[in-house]
């Protein structure tokens, strides 16, 4: 039994805007959260896990005169996991893996005086249950570690405050290094990406809503047999209709 939270602290800078140019929020306007997540895996067997997730947030507001804040929990992940391949010789760790996210997060009939802080939901698809079905690549090459991993998932049909709605697919994507250093230490170096269609209302295409972004991860870790800790800074520096977020992060494992 593993345990793993994140604590997130994200200050949006500006907003990336329908055509991938970056639009600074006006002066004085100020939006950030305070995310803590709760990552959870259980060996079933030597090969198959089965793993959870939950999320709560804080979310801040302010523009021109007016502020907000709201806090809630955010959507939950089910994931099973099957390690296929053992890393050997030149074949990396190859992990099947399956996800469903449950819509836990509040989606709609926003509060107008709360400046959409109350909503929750996942910015992928909010009140929507998707599946997702992904891979992942674990190779190590002392002294680095490499990692890549790939998720599509497929959202499914939602009302929205009275909307019929489908969200587009998407694909969630990582690849990772990690250098290690004297005294347990390590370097970690993260590319993170995110793609998804354009969503339907009514059945109609809603032209524009695709959303993507890259971001870009470089931290500090230091382990030892029962945990590994992790000390990063991350940077969303492209994408289409996402927020240009400068974010804090530590999370640590903890193996039971």
């Amino acid at each position: 039994f593993v345990v793993q939270p994140f604590f997130f602290y994200n200050r949006a800078g500006g907003t990336f805007n329908p055509e991938g140019h970056y639009d600074s929020l006006p002066d004085g306007d100020k939006k950030y959260q305070f995310q803590q997540q709760l990552f959870m895996q259980y060996g079933l067997t030597e090969r198959l896990e089965i793993d959870g997730q939950v999320v709560y947030q804080e979310n801040f507001i302010k523009q021109a005169d007016a502020k907000a804040n709201s806090d809630g929990f955010g959507d939950s992940y089910l994931f099973l996991r099957y390690c296929a391949i053992e890393e050997e010789g030149y074949l990396p760790h190859i992990t099947g893996l399956f996800q469903l996210k449950i819509p836990t997060g509040k989606y709609q009939h926003p509060d107008p005086n709360k400046l959409g802080t109350d909503l929750m939901g996942a910015t992928s698809g909010g009140g929507s249950w998707d599946h997702g079905y992904g891979i992942l690549l674990t190779k190590k090459l002392r002294p680095f570690l490499l990692h890549a991993d790939a998720i599509y998932s497929f959202p499914q049909k939602v009302m929205i405050d009275g909307t019929k709605t489908v969200y587009g697919k998407y694909l969630n994507y990582d690849f990772g290094v990690e250098y290690f250093l004297p005294k347990k230490f390590s370097l970690v170096l993260e590319f993170n990406g995110f793609l998804q269609g354009d969503k339907k209302e009514d059945g109609r295409n809603t032209p524009g809503s695709d959303i993507n972004y890259l971001t870009l991860s470089p931290g500090i870790g230091w382990s030892n047999e029962k945990i590994q800790t992790l000390l990063a800074y991350q940077r969303t520096f492209t994408g289409t209709n996402t927020d240009a977020n400068d974010s804090l992060v530590f999370t640590f494992v903890y193996t039971f």
